[in-house]
């Protein structure tokens, strides 16, 4: 049994990336399709789709490299774990890499990435970073 699926999608993205995988299949949850609908819009991955199954559906992630092969996603972590959750303010969300990166919150208005909590002014649990 998995007791932290977010830290599961972020060793499975950060997995696949140092090898270099076009994409990446992992079970499916409404928490990491809403991450993963993030990740694109912040331009870190192509795509993702999700491909129903029994007895649970998949959601696979279509990862991004550079022209060059370079990496897209550099690094992303886990912020607030399961025996630890860290939460921010709108006013108090910090700069990843002052701005360069992003962080993922999980929001009353859904997740977010720190720039729409931000312009939504609205905070919550910060769930992961990305640069």
């Amino acid at each position: 049994m998995m007791t932290d699926p977010v830290a599961d999608l972020l060793t499975r993205i950060r997995n696949a990336t140092a090898r270099h995988a076009k994409s990446v299949t992992m079970p499916a949850s409404k928490l990491k399709v809403r991450i993963a609908q993030v990740l694109v819009e912040e331009g870190y991955i192509r795509g993702y789709r999700v491909e129903p199954k029994k007895p649970q559906s998949e959601l696979v992630v279509d990862l991004k490299y550079g022209p060059d092969g370079e990496l897209v996603i550099r690094e992303i972590s886990r912020v607030s774990k399961p025996g630890c959750r860290v939460y921010s303010g709108a006013r108090k969300l910090p700069r990843v890499l002052r701005g360069q990166g992003i962080y993922v919150l999980s929001t009353p208005k859904g997740v977010l990435s720190d720039r729409a909590a931000r312009k939504e002014n609205v905070g919550g649990e910060i769930l992961c970073q990305i640069y």
